[in-house]
């Protein structure tokens, strides 16, 4: 649905009290979206529910961002993560994710639970956005989706690392301004 998408370079934004929330299955199949969500993507629950979270994927965002998210919540752990998604007409808006497995009575994973928030306008301009476009170029030097998304996650680890921190404390030392 979303790939045949244009994108119109023209970014929405929601008010920094609102939490945008889905829940999907283990597949990423949504199966909850609030009206927070369906109002900035633009799209109606009947079109969402049921659809891969994947529709509102924005293909200015790096692949390696979302192979670490589902690294994550697939082997149990929590993750944040500064996205940008597309509307249902082709704009966008950023978020910072917070990406939990959801789990039942017996431990075991049973899908994915994504609150998501008004990121800092500041990180994202000085940051991110610069961060995510050299992504997005060294994807372009590689033959494959695979090699590019496993290439750029080296290089995200890297630059992670070379601040001497790992990755959750990098993005909470961005979010709360540390450096």
């Amino acid at each position: 649905m979303a790939k045949e998408l244009n994108l119109t370079g023209v970014e929405r934004f929601f008010d920094k009290n609102d939490i945008i929330v889905s829940k999907t299955d283990l597949k990423g199949v949504m199966t909850y979206t609030n009206d927070v969500f369906l109002d900035i993507s633009g799209y109606t629950e009947a079109e969402m529910i049921g659809k891969p979270h994947s529709v509102i994927r924005n293909p200015l965002m790096p692949r390696c961002v979302f192979k670490l998210l589902w690294e994550r919540i697939q082997s149990g752990k929590e993750v944040f993560a500064y996205v940008m998604n597309r509307c249902k007409n082709g704009d966008h808006y950023w978020v910072l994710a917070h990406v939990t497995p959801s789990f039942d009575g017996n431990g075991k994973i049973v899908g994915y639970h994504s609150n998501r928030r008004v990121p800092s306008r500041d990180v994202l301009d000085q940051v991110i956005i610069p961060l995510y476009k050299k992504l997005l170029e060294e994807e372009k030097r590689y033959g494959s989706k695979k090699d590019a998304t496993e290439g750029t996650y080296k290089t995200l680890m890297d630059i992670v690392k070379s601040k001497g921190m790992e990755y959750d404390e990098y993005i909470f030392a961005l979010q709360n301004k540390i450096f």
